[in-house]
């Protein structure tokens, strides 16, 4: 049952998309009618400027943050920090499928990243660095944000226990159902480098 309402809790924090708020402040039209139509940080930094970015990921990393706080409120002496991980499975199925937007959303990377960390600092950390890694190396934005809950899955396992892996394969799936667009044309050569540096 707790960990019902930790999910629940996440998904409704995770609704607020950031990125669809400063677009109609910026523009007056939604994120849906800029670039790829994606609400997160890449599309809004992209059409928008550095500046507005920034914003929506700071916006997407505070809701995680308090859906994961009050989750550790409300149910942590049952669950303990296991809560954090089932808030933050929450807040990124609701940033991805907002009821309210037709469960059209963004794609969840810094949601993710920071459930992730929030959980476990130290190993969620490593696997956002590999993540990050992965994607200056390629150029790559899908494969970089794939690898980042994938890294994660052995660690949680190994440190952290059976629930917490379980919980980071939902998420590496929900991150791969995101990116797989992006991941088939990898595969046939057709994705831009556009996160390369020069």
């Amino acid at each position: 049952m707790e960990r019902m309402i930790c999910l629940v809790i996440g998904y409704v924090f995770g609704c607020f998309l950031t990125g669809e708020l400063v677009a109609r402040r910026r523009t007056g039209a939604g994120a849906a009618r800029l670039g790829t139509g994606n609400p997160g940080m890449a599309n809004l930094a992209h059409e928008l400027g550095l500046r507005w970015g920034l914003l929506t990921l700071l916006g997407d990393l505070a809701k995680t943050a308090l859906a994961c706080s009050l989750c550790v409120l409300l149910t942590g002496a049952a669950l303990g920090r296991i809560a954090l991980l089932w808030a933050a499975l929450g807040a990124a199925l609701g940033h991805n499928f907002p009821f309210w937007r037709r469960f059209r959303g963004g794609k969840g990377v810094a949601v993710t990243c920071a459930g992730l960390i929030l959980y476990s600092p130290l190993w969620g950390t490593v696997a956002c660095l590999c993540g990050l890694a992965v994607t200056l190396l390629t150029g790559w934005l899908p494969l970089g944000a794939v690898v980042i809950p994938m890294a994660f899955f052995p660690l949680a396992v190994l440190f952290h226990g059976w629930e917490a892996g379980a919980l980071a394969a939902a998420l590496t799936a929900l991150m791969v159902s995101r990116h797989h667009h992006g991941l088939a044309r990898i595969r046939r050569g057709e994705e831009p480098r556009k996160f390369r540096p020069k």
